[in-house]
């Protein structure tokens, strides 16, 4: 079981999603908890240890680090801005 920390600039972005779309990717992001490489992930090419998952339109970018057993969400936008 992994421990999943929202970084502040994260917490942000979700709090100006519509309901529909704060109840999808929130669902998704309590389930990193139990599973943090779900089906459908990927490696972020050139980085270290970002993540991300597709939630429609949104992308979900986080960081895992399996040693402590953690779960970082640092991201979750539309995907055009979701690299940047």
């Amino acid at each position: 079981m992994y421990t999943v920390h929202i970084e502040r600039s994260a917490e942000r972005e979700l709090d100006r999603l519509p309901d529909d779309r704060f109840a999808q990717i929130s669902a998704r992001i309590q389930a990193l908890a139990t599973d943090p490489r779900p089906p459908g992930c990927r490696k972020i090419v050139g980085s270290h240890a970002d993540w991300r998952i597709r939630v429609g339109a949104y992308r979900i970018v986080y960081e895992i680090d399996d040693r402590a057993g953690e779960v970082r969400i640092t991201r979750a936008r539309l995907r055009p801005h979701a690299y940047r």
